[in-house]
């Protein structure tokens, strides 16, 4: 089975700061926050790229 990995950092405090999220392959990058995890603020989150690769992994079967 193939390893893959990935990163992520956060700066500032829970609702004041921010991140960032890095494929290990390089073929994604992008920012998070309080907002666009918990509301409906600008940018991608976690959960985001988990259902993203569910869904993608489902339609493989």
């Amino acid at each position: 089975m193939t390893i893959r990995d990935a990163s992520a950092e956060w700066h500032g405090t829970l609702k004041e700061g921010s991140g960032r999220l890095r494929l290990g392959s390089g073929v994604f990058e992008g920012a998070y926050s309080f907002p666009s995890r918990f509301e409906n603020g600008p940018g991608t989150n976690p959960e985001e790229l988990i259902a993203a690769a569910h869904q993608a992994t489902s339609r493989l079967r």
